[in-house]
């Protein structure tokens, strides 16, 4: 119903006539119904529609088994083996400091049993002052797209814990260093760390190649930029790392394009990212530690560089097809997905 609305809503639409003709040759060269125009190819700028990932490419992308190991799939969806992987390869991650299943804490290879609300705050008062951090962030293991994800800092730790303890006790949980953001991400957005996602393919030849980059930024008081958590994207240029002009709200979250961030007004066009370069070797050389086909790296920018936040075997296409311009247009894309068709 929400896409529905912001399509009727959208005032640049193509003509109605133009519309018909787009959505008949998609169904004719795609061969399904493409629900998916009416995300974004109905839009004017979309002049080049049939370079879109359709329904049936996408899950070409993210569920074909040529493409996806899945021992590699299984360490990558989940932030608590992934993080522990990142420790014993060195690879770049904010630093794992202790996790939880349910009232079972794990911090310097002891388990602790939490009992009641004092013990939590006893447990993590000691915690922050032996590693002498002022605040901790955390994520459910296994979700994905911002949710459940929290931030408790060490001035304020009881009243943080006073509507989360429940949350916590019975829920399972990776706690992790929270990272210091580079100043120039700052000015657009300082309430969130804002990451890029970046997307490496590994193509047949045995090549890594980033296919795809955007930005995402948190609004409000919010403590993730998750796009799918009510965040926006702005798409990145792959060869200089400068932001386009345009942000992107999902359909969902209405769908609203914008120039500007809506909180501090710094303008998108002509960003330079920096340290993107740098960003963009991290992700090739990491992904040849984890070599599967398609993977989503989440990069966040501190002052000393690019840092790995998380992976995701499904990097989310839809964005990924917009930020881009249209996937089908990179001949690595092109040449994966016309290859997959053709297998079992």
């Amino acid at each position: 119903m929400n896409r529905l609305l912001v399509f009727l809503k959208y005032t640049n639409k193509k003509s109605l006539p133009k519309m018909i003709k787009e959505v008949v040759t998609l169904m004719i060269k795609k061969r399904e119904i493409p629900f998916y125009y009416f995300k974004y190819l109905y839009r004017k700028e979309a002049t080049n529609y049939l370079d879109y990932i359709s329904f049936k490419e996408q899950l070409l992308l993210v569920d074909h088994r040529t493409l996806h190991n899945p021992d590699y799939v299984a360490l990558i969806n989940n932030k608590l083996y992934f993080a522990l992987f990142c420790e014993r390869t060195s690879i770049n991650t904010p630093k794992l400091i202790s996790y939880n299943f349910g009232t079972s804490f794990f911090f310097n290879n002891e388990v602790i049993q939490i009992t009641n609300k004092a013990n939590l705050i006893t447990f993590f008062e000691n915690l922050f002052d032996l590693n002498k951090i002022d605040a901790l962030f955390f994520r459910p293991p296994s979700d994905y797209g911002g949710k459940g994800c929290f931030k408790i800092t060490k001035l304020d730790i009881q009243n943080n814990l006073e509507g989360l303890y429940e949350n916590l006790i019975n829920g399972n949980f990776v706690h992790t260093k929270v990272i210091k953001q580079h100043d120039d991400i700052n000015r657009i957005h300082s309430k969130s760390v804002n990451t890029m996602r970046i997307v490496s393919l590994l193509t047949f030849e045995g090549t890594t190649e980033i296919i795809s980059a955007f930005f995402r930024f948190g609004v409000g008081d919010g403590v993730v930029d998750n796009a799918t958590s009510g965040g926006f994207f702005v798409g990145i240029n792959l060869e200089d790392g400068i932001l386009k002009s345009i942000g992107h709200y999902l359909p969902e979250h209405g769908g609203k394009e914008i120039t500007e961030h809506p909180d501090s007004g710094f303008k998108f066009e002509g960003f330079k990212i920096p340290y993107y370069k740098e960003a963009c070797d991290l992700v090739i050389d990491t992904a040849k530690i984890i070599p599967d086909g398609l993977i989503g790296w989440d990069v966040a920018i501190t002052p000393n560089g690019p840092i790995i936040i998380e992976a995701n075997a499904e990097p989310h296409i839809p964005i990924s097809d917009i930020a881009y311009g249209g996937l089908l247009k990179n001949k690595h894309v092109k040449k994966l997905v016309d290859e997959l068709k053709k297998k079992p």
